[in-house]
């Protein structure tokens, strides 16, 4: 709505009248489409009010003067859209700042060698930087012992020299001995968390393998995994060099503690200010002291060379410290030729780039003992011409040197409090990244003893069904029957099936079947009635091997049985030749004249025909087939 009004107006600076006026009344009529849909009569009204006075404007000037067309509001070319922002296109890299992160990634042998070069670099510097500290610290302590340079400046015996009242001064500015004594109660404290991270990582490792050996000790050759003494040797290893390093810090505290206890009054008393150290310092006797003899000149100027040479060791220091090689180029080349000789470019990159520094701090060494000789011969005369001061002036020259040794014994401490308490703080971020490693294992064992378990569990639990042996023969019974009724019955229905197969499935006499038929309930009552004959001898041919539970006790091959046809070569019975399968259909399942029977078997025991029952056809012969409706 108010864009169709806004572009009217852009028609009316073009002189578009015809155009204006459609657009106007577009506008109109979303305007009061708005007002009947949202249900306020007044909305936008004096929108409405101006699109009006313009349209009655816009139809007037066109009536009179231009006579333009006007458009159908569907014919004008839809309104266009204002660029609200410039479209550019996406740079490679959105930001100027942008870190590649994959820029210092190089291949394992270049990383392990930079990591071999860094810790040779390491040891150089600590080695030149520890030559230096120490040969300062033996300077400090020869001058302290001397009372110099402040015996040159205490001339009336009365005042504090000038270098005493700077080293008070600048105790103040560090805190003091209540920094030292801060930095001293944290020290056990961060000493104690590190041993509890140890010695918690260790006992780690020993439950897990006081549970291995346990287990294996118990199972014995089933317990198939690796033992964890193998797979630990690398931890122990690790945690020895941790302990042997938590070992030496305590040495170097128990070293801190000491130099402490030995200085602490004369710190107490730098800290305490340059007045109320001039109040603890004793006054010399009366009458003042030359010190601008000869002597007294030439230690003036060995002072000088003493902080000249303590300047330049601060600077030779600093660039040890901050001198930096990248190998990185140099190993990735020596990689891409084919090998990567770390020890060899370490060595000769280490020596070019910090030989002349090492030169210059052998140099150093060399001068300070030429420097320390002429101080302690010169320091010998000047005390010799100030030999004839009394005790009170040897009083406070002990003084003088006592808080000159404290001064340096603060810096000293301070500087290895702060290194002390950056180590262990160190030390506690690498320990716990070790317990996390230890933990892990732990755990991956842990799961693994648990799977072992099941399976080892499970194959116990597993008990193998009992067979249940094979019932005796003599035992043998079906329904209560014993087993020579039911031996009686069996021979009775074989020897019936065998004679109705010997006469062609002929029908016997009813009476002889009646007959039959009484005599065998008769033999069966009977045999019922009396008791269990008793089990007959065993045969005198080789023993026959007893069947499955519940089998018939007669020979394999009895007399008349059907004999299977095309026999191995090592069967115990003869071969027969196979019948030819008949040419035409036959109802009976055999030809008429039946197969040839073997000869008969005789076993001892046993009778030599079973009994013919009534109703069964003689033995040999097969049973008519049954009338069936096909």
């Amino acid at each position: 709505t108010l864009a169709e009004f806004y572009q009217s107006l852009v028609c009316r600076s073009n002189k578009a009248v015809g155009e204006e006026i459609t657009r106007l009344q577009s506008a109109l009529e979303f305007l009061k489409a708005a007002q009947t849909r949202s249900g306020k009569p007044n909305l936008a009204s004096d929108m409405v009010i101006k699109a009006h006075r313009h349209l009655t404007e816009a139809t007037k000037d066109n009536d009179f003067i231009y006579h333009e067309r006007i458009p159908d509001p569907k014919s004008l070319q839809p309104i266009g859209r204002a660029a609200l922002a410039k479209a550019i296109p996406i740079p490679s890299r959105l930001s100027s700042n942008n870190k590649d992160l994959f820029e210092q990634l190089v291949p394992m042998v270049v990383h392990q060698a930079l990591t071999s070069y860094e810790n040779r670099k390491t040891e150089l510097v600590n080695s030149e930087v520890a030559k230096l500290r120490d040969a300062t610290q033996l300077l400090n302590s020869v001058l302290a012992s001397l009372n110099l340079p402040a015996a040159l400046e205490d001339s009336t015996g009365q005042a504090l020299p000038k270098s005493l009242v700077d080293k008070a001064t600048a105790v103040q500015e560090h805190g003091g001995i209540n920094a030292i004594n801060t930095m001293l109660r944290e020290l056990p404290e961060l000493l104690t968390r590190n041993r509890e991270i140890l010695d918690e990582t260790e006992r780690m490792l020993n439950d897990e393998k006081q549970s291995d050996d346990q287990l294996r000790e118990q199972f014995k050759e089933r317990w198939n995994r690796i033992p964890s003494a193998k797979l630990t040797e690398t931890f122990i290893s690790n945690m020895l060099k941790y302990r042997t390093i938590i070992d030496n810090a305590t040495q170097a505290d128990r070293t801190v503690r000491e130099k402490y206890e030995t200085h602490k009054r004369g710190m107490e008393l730098l800290s305490e200010g340059p007045t109320v150290m001039a109040a603890s310092v004793p006054h010399a006797g009366g009458g003042t002291v030359d010190n601008n003899t000869s002597s007294a000149g030439r230690l003036r100027s060995l002072m000088e060379q003493v902080e000249t040479m303590k300047a330049e060791r601060d600077a030779i220091e600093c660039e040890l410290k901050s001198a930096s090689v990248d190998m990185k180029e140099a190993f990735l080349s020596a990689l891409h030729d084919g090998n990567v000789n770390e020890q060899a470019l370490s060595v000769e990159t280490l020596g070019r780039a910090y030989g002349p520094l090492q030169q210059q701090v052998k140099e150093s060494l060399i001068k300070q003992e030429g420097v320390l000789a002429e101080i302690q011969k010169t320091n010998s005369d000047f005390v010799s011409e100030r030999s004839g001061q009394g005790h009170a002036a040897q009083r406070r020259e002990a003084v003088l040197k006592e808080l000159a040794a404290a001064h340096d014994a603060f810096k000293e401490l301070l500087n290895n409090l702060k290194e002390g308490t950056k180590f262990y703080n160190d030390l506690t971020q690498i320990l716990l990244a070790f317990q996390n490693k230890v933990s892990d294992f732990c755990f991956a064992r842990k799961t693994e003893k648990e799977e072992l378990m099941k399976d080892l569990t499970r194959g116990l639990g597993a008990v193998a069904q009992a067979v249940a042996p094979n019932l005796p023969q003599h035992h043998g019974g079906i329904g209560g029957m014993t087993s020579a009724v039911l031996t009686g019955v069996l021979q009775s229905g074989l020897s019936t099936l065998s004679s109705y197969l010997q006469t062609g499935g002929g029908k016997t006499d009813p009476k002889t079947e009646a007959k039959s038929s009484d005599a065998g309930k008769s033999e069966i009552q009977t045999d019922m009635k009396k008791e269990p004959p008793p089990r007959p001898p065993p045969p005198s041919t080789a023993p026959i091997s007893a069947g499955p539970p519940g089998s018939l006790p007669y020979p394999m091959q009895p007399q008349n049985m059907p004999i299977p046809y095309a026999a191995p070569p090592q069967a115990p019975y003869p071969q027969y030749p196979v019948p030819p399968m008949p040419q035409g259909y036959y109802t009976l399942p055999f030809p008429a004249g039946g197969y040839q029977q073997p000869p008969p078997q005789q076993y001892p025991g046993y009778p030599p025909q079973y009994p013919q029952y009534p109703g069964y056809p003689p033995q040999g012969q097969q049973p008519p087939p049954q009338n069936r409706q096909w």
